[in-house]
């Protein structure tokens, strides 16, 4: 039985490291994205448009119900048969359309129910001094809702993270990628993997402290 090759770790850091920008571009991108299109579909979920609503419930049913490699072999290799115009689409721009529709779907149902748990006594309120529907959304419901939402959301971030690993199965050499290079060459597997699995617990422990300040500072205003 050998032991680990320490010094190989050791230089493989600086190697995997340099891969961490690609990693946290892609999910901060899908992370934006996604936060766009779940408020949409979480108000519209509330307010419930007869015309929209079953498609809101099937985007819905379909991106949660289904694995997010199928997803992703879906935009990158089925889509461009279809579609014509997407058949010049990379692995980075297929990963990052992925990582938004898959994780938007589940950030919908989370708003939705923030948005929900809204007092019922501030709708009201809102509502009698004549604001309309957008202005109380935008000035009374969502802030609201936001403190609520916002630690499931930064998980959902932190497994958008982990989730761009995935992205190596469409040829886009991120971190795991990377790590996987790495030990093709030296077959040190162990070592490699290793090093990668360490890397991606220091930034999701790094994501948890920043949670708990955001947290501390959406809780402020409700400090009694």
């Amino acid at each position: 039985m050998r032991g680990l090759d320490l010094d190989y770790m050791l230089g493989l850091v600086p190697v995997i490291l340099g891969y961490v920008p690609l990693t946290v571009g892609m999910a901060a991108a899908g992370m934006g994205l996604a936060l766009v299109l779940a408020s949409l579909l979480a108000v519209e979920r509330v307010f419930r448009i007869r015309w929209l609503d079953w498609a809101v419930l099937l985007f819905i049913s379909f991106f949660r119900g289904t694995p997010l490699l199928v997803q992703l072999f879906l935009f990158y290799y089925g889509l461009p048969q279809v579609l014509s115009f997407l058949t010049s689409i990379d692995g980075i721009t297929a990963a990052i359309m992925g990582l938004t529709l898959h994780f938007s779907a589940y950030m919908a149902e989370t708003i939705r129910a923030a948005i929900l748990g809204v007092d019922r006594s501030q709708w009201e309120a809102a509502q009698s001094i004549g604001m309309t529907q957008p202005q109380m959304m935008r000035r009374i419901i969502l802030p609201q809702a936001t403190r609520v939402a916002a630690p499931t959301l930064v998980n959902y971030f932190i497994d958008m993270i982990k989730g761009t690993s995935l992205a190596f199965a469409l040829g886009v050499t991120e971190m795991m990628g990377a790590a996987q290079k790495e030990a093709a060459g030296s077959f040190l597997y162990f070592e490699a993997f290793l090093v990668v699995a360490l890397i991606y617990w220091a930034m999701v422990e790094l994501l948890s402290q920043g949670q708990k300040r955001l947290e501390t500072y959406l809780n402020k205003a409700y400090a009694r």
